[in-house]
Order: C-alpha cells, then structure tokens, then sequence
C-alpha cells in the first residue's frame, strides 16, 4: 500500500488553492458559488464513474503508487481526489481565461 498518487493529489490540489488565492480567481471572490459548482462537477464525474464502472468500461488496476482503498467497487479513493482536482482545476482556468481575456480586450 503507498500513498504516493494520493499525496501527490492532495499537494497539487493545495497548490491549485494557494494559485487561486493568490490572484482571487473564483474562491475567495465567490466561494458559494464555488463550492456548488465544485459539488456539481464532482457529482456529474461521479454519475459518469458509476456508470462506467456499470457499464464495465472502468476497472480497478491495482498500482504500486495507489493506497488500494476502494470506496465503492472499482472505485479508489484516489479517482475521488481526482474528480475534485480536476473540477477545481476547470473552474480556476475557466476565471483565469476570462481574466485575461478581460484584460487584453481593455488593452
């Protein structure tokens, strides 16, 4: 059992929210909004798991860099810290886009 995928997660995760609230991307300017939208995209990834697990597209590979802890069949805790990162990653390129964009179009 390693935790090396799900550490490396929790430290990229961690730098996502220092990166968003050193320039105020979307969690510190609305973070109401940004935790239904986070909750949102994590339950639409999750409903997408499940029925790729059903379906039987999505397995569990057991990894040498994994914890091997499942919370549901074919479901590592990993895949949860996934689907968060990468709805968190979305919503800070999406504010970041229009930030910028914003910007030059001011220019």
């Amino acid at each position: 059992m390693s935790l090396v995928y799900a550490v490396a997660l929790l430290l990229s995760g961690a730098c996502l929210v220092l990166l968003d609230l050193r320039f105020g991307l979307v969690l510190r300017r609305r973070p109401v909004a940004t935790a239904i939208a986070l909750a949102v995209g994590l339950a639409f990834f999750l409903a997408w798991d499940a029925a790729g697990i059903a379906l039987g597209v999505f397995r569990h590979v057991d990894s040498r860099w994994a914890s091997g802890v499942l919370l549901a069949p074919e479901f590592p805790v990993e895949e949860l810290l996934f689907l968060l990162f990468l709805s968190y990653l979305t919503l800070i390129l999406l504010s970041g886009w229009r930030r910028w964009s914003e910007s030059r179009d001011r220019r």
